[in-house]
């Protein structure tokens, strides 16, 4: 049951800052937080409201939606406590964790009823999670079940086929995850799926991905210790905060450093000493319900054009043979999420507003992707794969392999006569046994046993 005057005394209330007292909602460290994380939330955001579902006709298949995001970085840094808030203010929402979780969990499990004998279905957390949200924590962790969400996550079903019954049910769901890096730390010359051990299917299905990293920084530092003393001393209220901001970063030729005239990081400070009014959870959950039942914003002749030139541009620095791959799911996702951003202030349109708003969260995401080890921006790296260096090392050394097959009519090499060859060649990789191993994934090299590979190109 809504209470119109009371979504639109909130709407009135918050109309000059629509997004960012949603974010206190869910973060009540907000002011101590970098753009970077705060563009993360500001994703979380338009998660919790989603896009307009398609259907180009009666017998089409319906194009998604719903949003997909990811979160990787170090540990500690909050990635559970979001996942919790944003489940908690959903008006569906699920929480899994990722090390207790099976494939049955996930998607449908078949039992057989010992007192009738009859066969029935029970559902997953994706399937209960219908039209709603689904928080995946410890997505690392989930191992073969990984492969249990592709279907999920781009044709929103999941089909069963199991003693003799062939089934599809809906899982139209957003799903957010969080994962931690191999090792514990985050290796920013290597990317993310190198990062993570995930292969690529599945890394393509997040329309943004952000990498969350522990930098010391002595200010920083300080003032969130005393935020949190002062919370723990206070029975939980959130204190007033002074604002900081991280630095701007030196200004490029890049289309994803470019600035805009008025850029969300400036419009989402919160000023010294300026009240912040949190929009209470039961009230954001009505107006989030709302939102989803009642608008459905198509995107203006604008909003298109700003989305189109910006994957255009993608498109453009991305024509090397070693670069990026920027396909139409990218344009789709920027599409999902201006439709979640015109949903926010419940406007029927998506204007050029609000689709600079998603470029820019889109920008941050991908400069994250991009940036090497060194701070520079790599547009030959790819977060689906290995990164430029790496995989032009891999190229090199799969071609000497199969030379060296060709000549010796042998197919399987240890580990010491590939780095013998990879020596020979000159190719110099900080960590040769993860490229062994990548070569591996990607299925150039498959292991016969403890350091034996065999040639699977010739």
């Amino acid at each position: 049951i809504f209470n119109c005057s009371m979504i639109s005394s909130l709407v009135t209330k918050h109309a000059r800052q629509p997004v960012i007292h949603v974010l206190f909602t869910l973060h009540s460290l907000l002011p101590f937080l970098s753009f970077f994380i705060l563009s993360l939330l500001s994703a979380l955001v338009l998660v919790l409201f989603g896009g307009r579902q398609k259907h180009t006709g009666k017998n089409s298949v319906p194009v998604r939606g719903d949003p997909h995001v990811l979160m990787v970085g170090d540990p500690g840094l909050g990635k559970s406590q979001m996942l919790q808030a944003v489940c908690n203010v959903a008006p569906r929402g699920i929480y899994v964790c990722g090390n207790s979780t099976s494939t049955a969990g996930l998607t449908v499990s078949l039992y057989r009823d010992p007192g009738s004998g009859d066969y029935a279905l029970e559902a997953g957390a994706l399937v209960l999670a219908d039209q709603g949200l689904c928080c995946i924590d410890e997505f690392d962790k989930l191992g073969s079940q990984q492969q249990a969400l592709l279907e999920a996550m781009e044709q929103q079903s999941v089909s069963l086929a199991k003693a003799g019954i062939v089934s599809s049910l809906p899982a139209r769901t957003s799903v957010v995850a969080a994962a931690n890096p191999i090792g514990g730390h985050y290796n920013r010359g290597k990317t993310v799926s190198e990062n993570l051990k995930m292969g690529s299917p599945l890394l393509s299905r997040f329309d943004v991905v952000f990498l969350l990293l522990d930098i010391p920084d002595e200010s920083h530092d300080r003032r969130l210790s005393e935020h949190i003393m002062a919370n723990r001393a206070s029975g939980g209220k959130t204190s007033s905060a002074q604002v900081g901001r991280s630095n701007k970063s030196d200004a490029e030729t890049s289309i994803l450093l470019e600035r805009a005239d008025m850029p969300l990081s400036e419009r989402l400070q919160i000023r010294a000493g300026e009240a912040t009014d949190p929009i209470p959870a039961v009230l954001l959950r009505k107006y989030i319900s709302y939102a989803r039942h009642y608008v459905h914003p198509t995107l203006s002749a604008e909003a298109a054009q700003t989305l189109q030139d910006f994957y255009l541009s993608l498109r453009s620095q991305s024509r090397a043979a070693d670069t990026t791959p920027i396909t139409t799911r990218q344009l789709e996702s920027l599409i999902r999420l201006t439709e979640a951003r015109a949903r926010l202030e419940l406007s029927e349109t998506a204007t050029r507003s609000h689709a600079e708003d998603v470029v820019e969260i889109m920008k941050h995401s991908l400069v994250d992707t991009y940036s090497d080890g060194l701070g520079n921006l790599d547009f030959e790296r790819s977060q689906l794969g290995a990164g430029m260096s790496q995989r032009g090392a891999a190229k090199r050394l799969i071609s000497a392999l199969h030379a060296h097959a060709q000549q010796t009519n042998q197919k399987q090499f240890d580990l010491q006569t590939i780095r013998s060859v990879a020596e020979r060649l000159n190719i110099k990789v900080m960590d040769f046994e993860g490229l062994v191993s990548s070569l591996n994934e990607q299925g150039f090299l498959l292991k016969k046993g403890a350091k034996l590979y065999q040639l699977q190109t010739v």
